[in-house]
C-alpha cells in the first residue's frame, strides 16, 4: 500500500510568464528546435487530453521533463518517492532521494503550477533494494541497486500507481531513447553516450515500455540545462547526483554491516595458486578488480580475482587473471525481435560495466534456456551481481535486453 506524505494541488495553467527568471519566448523556441512542442509523447490527440505522471527526483533532468510537459499543455501530476529516511538523508548531498531533493521537486511544481505528490515507498525500497544490496554483497557479488530500484520500485510500483490515477504515461528524465515502430516500441541508447542510462534500464519489459516515455533521450546534458535556465528552474545549476542514496560517501561495507550486523565473517586472502597470503574481516570489504587496500604485500601487483563467500575467501592474482571471456547470466530480460531462444548465436555488443562502451560478443542460449555471452576479447573487472546488457551491432545501438552476471570464466579457460 502506498502512503501519501504530502500533496500540492494543481495551480494555474501557466505561471511561466510570472517567473522573472523565465524566458517564455526562449523556452518555446528551444522546445520547437528539440521536437518537444505539441503532443510530443506520441499519445495521440492534444496534450490537454492526457493526464501524465512525471517522476520527479528533484534533479535537473526530471524537473525539466515535468516543466516541459506542463508547458506543452499536458495534465501533469508530479510524483516524488521518499525512498530513504528523510531525517537521515536531508544533509546528504548528491543523493537522489535525499530530503533536499524532495523539497526541490516540490518547489519546481509550485513554481510551474502543477500538482505534486510525495509518496512513502520506504518499506518497499528497503525490502526490494536495500535488503537485496546487503544479501548480494554477503554472497560475494557486486550489486547494482539503481537497476533494482528501477526494476522493482519505479517501473513497477510507481508505474502501477500512475495507471491507477488514469495517467496515459509515466514520464521520466532518463537519458535513453524510445521509438514506436510497427512491431511496438523499442529502446535505443541515448544520443549523448556520455549520459546514456540504458545500462540501468535493461530490465524494462515490453509491457512497461508501452507505458513509459523518455523525452530527454535525444538531447545532450548541456541542452537540458539550457532548457532549465530558460524555464527559470531553481535546479538549473544543481549538480548531478553521484552517490547511491542510502550509501553515504560510497562506504558500502558500513551499510551492509548495519543491515546485517552479524553476517560478515573473517577469512583468508588466498593467491590463485593456493598460497594463503593473509586474512580479512569479511568479503564485503572487497570487490572484483580491486587492487588497493588488500592488506597483503608480495612484491607484485595483486588484484581481487574473485570472492568465495561460502569459504570466506578473497582470491587474488595478477592482472592478467582478471580477463574474462565467458559470462553466464540469470534472470535475462529480452526485448529484441522474436523469442530469446531464436537469438542463439547472434552477434551482439554488450556492456558489462556502466562506464564502458559496448564490446563485441556472441549470445548463446542452450536447449535448457541457459543464457551465456562469449566476449570477442577479454574484459577485466567483470563481477557476479553486475549486469550484462545487450545491444544491436548496428549504428542505432538498439537495447536488446540483458541479464544478471551469475558466473564468469577466465580467458585462458575459455580458450
Amino acid at each position: 500500500m502506498t502512503t501519501l506524505i504530502s500533496a500540492r494541488p494543481a495551480g494555474p495553467r501557466d505561471t511561466l510568464a510570472a517567473n522573472p527568471a523565465a524566458d517564455a519566448a526562449r523556452v518555446d523556441a528551444l522546445m520547437a528546435d528539440y521536437g518537444l512542442s505539441g503532443e510530443f509523447l506520441g499519445l495521440g490527440g492534444r496534450p490537454e487530453d492526457h493526464r501524465v505522471v512525471a517522476a520527479m527526483s528533484g534533479g535537473v533532468d526530471s524537473s525539466v521533463v515535468a516543466a516541459l510537459l506542463h508547458r506543452a499543455g499536458y495534465q501533469v501530476v508530479g510524483m516524488t518517492l521518499q525512498l530513504y529516511d528523510h531525517g537521515a538523508a536531508i544533509h546528504r548531498k548528491g543523493a537522489c532521494c535525499a530530503g533536499q531533493d524532495i523539497h526541490d521537486a516540490r518547489r519546481v511544481a509550485e513554481a510551474m503550477g502543477f500538482a505534486h505528490y510525495v509518496l512513502d515507498y520506504e518499506s518497499r525500497f528497503r525490502e526490494a533494494v536495500m535488503e537485496d544490496f546487503a544479501d548480494t554483497y554477503l554472497a560475494g557479488a557486486t550489486p547494482i541497486p539503481c537497476v533494482r530500484c528501477n526494476q522493482s520500485v519505479k517501473f513497477a510500483d510507481l508505474l502501477s500507481t500512475a495507471q491507477q490515477l488514469g495517467a496515459a504515461a509515466l514520464v521520466t528524465g532518463h537519458y535513453i531513447r524510445r521509438e514506436d515502430r510497427t512491431d511496438g516500441p523499442v529502446l535505443l541508447r541515448a544520443a549523448d553516450h556520455g549520459k546514456d542510462q540504458s545500462y540501468f534500464l535493461f530490465a524494462t519489459t515490453r509491457e512497461q515500455l508501452d507505458y513509459l516515455r523518455f523525452p530527454l533521450g535525444h538531447l545532450t546534458k548541456d541542452q537540458t540545462r539550457e532548457l532549465a535556465l530558460a524555464l527559470g528552474l531553481i535546479v538549473a545549476a544543481k549538480p548531478d547526483s553521484q552517490d547511491i542514496c542510502f550509501v553515504p560517501d560510497g562506504d558500502y561495507a558500513s551499510v551492509v554491516k548495519r543491515l546485517r550486523p552479524d553476517a560478515a565473517r573473517p577469512g583468508e586472502i588466498v593467491h590463485e595458486d593456493g598460497r594463503v597470503l593473509g586474512h580479512h574481516e569479511g568479503v564485503i570489504h572487497y570487490t572484483v578488480g580491486q587492487r588497493r587496500g588488500l592488506g597483503v604485500a608480495t612484491g607484485e601487483p595483486l588484484y581481487v580475482i574473485r570472492l568465495d563467500a561460502g569459504q570466506a575467501q578473497v582470491i587474488v592474482g595478477p592482472r592478467e587473471a582478471l580477463a574474462v571471456r565467458t559470462i553466464q547470466l540469470s534472470d535475462v530480460n529480452w526485448i529484441g525481435d522474436g523469442a530469446l531462444g531464436e537469438a542463439d548465436g547472434m552477434e551482439i555488443a554488450v556492456k558489462v560495466r556502466s562506464t564502458r562502451p559496448p564490446s563485441p560478443a556472441t549470445l548463446h542460449v542452450n536447449a535448457n534456456g541457459v543464457v551465456s555471452v562469449m566476449l570477442a576479447a577479454g574484459e577485466e573487472g567483470v563481477a557476479p551481481g553486475q549486469a550484462c546488457v545487450f545491444y544491436s551491432v548496428d549504428e542505432e545501438a538498439r537495447v536488446l535486453g540483458g541479464g544478471w552476471i551469475r558466473s564468469t570464466m577466465s580467458e585462458d579457460k575459455a580458450a
